[in-house]
């Protein structure tokens, strides 16, 4: 069983939490996430089925859409409502002053992720050495936000549509616009709705795929391998080419040969591998082969 499963995570558990119930619907599948959502936080996780976790790297690094509830004037430790409350001030800031400030946050930024992240400092866990008391110091990183609207204000909450790029945290976004405005900010709810071509609302409640009666049944709810790399080209092989790309080997088809990544198909529009172009030999080189041998 081979796939994309798109889950609704609710709030209240994490990520892994959501692998481990769907290794128990799928037992002895091999099954990972595409990018980590916090226990608070709800929307889509995008879950590779089989094979298709190999394929992982190709979906996390593409970009993220959310939708996130602000509250201004109370800080808190995780950045979030699920941290420890730090400061609280009075919030004297108007709707249209908030959207003035907005757009100093559009475009490629440096961001200090908090530290509490799954970001390993010296091999370990950010959060687990905020926990046990240790100093963390977090460095800036390059992010980008390409979309920042406000869609409603109802002080002291503000609600913000937000696309941006992968590694983009919105819990430090949060906190840098409430520093920006001067009362400080933390991020009271949290939605993802889109992860690369993933919509939510092709997903699935957790409850709905428990509930699944067999493996054709769950089968029918996954999306194919190739669904998340939209635009790459593809390459239709023979039955000994793919057999070559099975064992590791370059093939030359006809056919264009890019410098890009393209996926192999077999005849029966079974995903094979992803190649990387030569096309100064003309060949495709596996980099990733989806195939036993």
């Amino acid at each position: 069983m081979n796939g994309w499963l798109l889950v609704d995570k609710p709030s209240g558990i994490s990520s892994h939490d959501v692998v481990q119930r769907a290794r128990r619907i799928i037992p002895g599948c091999r099954i990972g996430h595409t990018g980590t959502l916090d226990p608070l936080a709800t929307g889509l996780l995008v879950l590779g089925i089989g094979n298709t976790t190999r394929l992982s790297e190709y979906l996390i690094s593409q970009p993220k859409q959310y939708t996130a509830v602000i509250r201004l004037g109370v800080t808190t430790t995780t950045f979030d409502a699920d941290g420890d409350i730090m400061s609280e001030e009075d919030i004297k800031i108007g709707a249209a002053e908030i959207e003035s400030i907005l757009p100093n946050f559009i475009g490629c930024i440096e961001q200090v992720p908090p530290i509490y992240s799954a970001i390993k400092i010296g091999g370990e866990r950010a959060y687990k050495l905020a926990r046990s008391g240790k100093t963390v110091k977090m460095s800036p990183r390059s992010v980008r936000i390409d979309q920042l609207a406000m869609v409603d204000y109802c002080s002291p909450d503000v609600t913000l549509e937000i696309s941006c790029s992968s590694g983009t945290y919105v819990r430090s976004l949060a906190h840098d616009l409430g520093e920006s405005i001067g009362c400080g900010a933390h991020v009271l709810c949290l939605r993802r709705d889109v992860v690369g071509p993933f919509s939510l609302h092709q997903s699935y409640q957790l409850e709905d795929i428990e509930q699944t009666h067999d493996g054709s049944e769950l089968s029918s709810l996954l999306l194919p391998s190739g669904d998340a790399m939209v635009g790459w080209q593809q390459v239709c092989l023979g039955e000994d080419d793919v057999r070559k790309i099975r064992h590791g080997n370059s093939v030359k088809v006809s056919g264009c040969v890019s410098e890009n990544l393209a996926l192999a198909y077999d005849v029966e529009g079974e995903l094979i591998a992803v190649l990387e172009g030569q096309p100064e030999l003309g060949h495709w080189q596996p980099r990733k082969v989806l195939m036993s041998k």
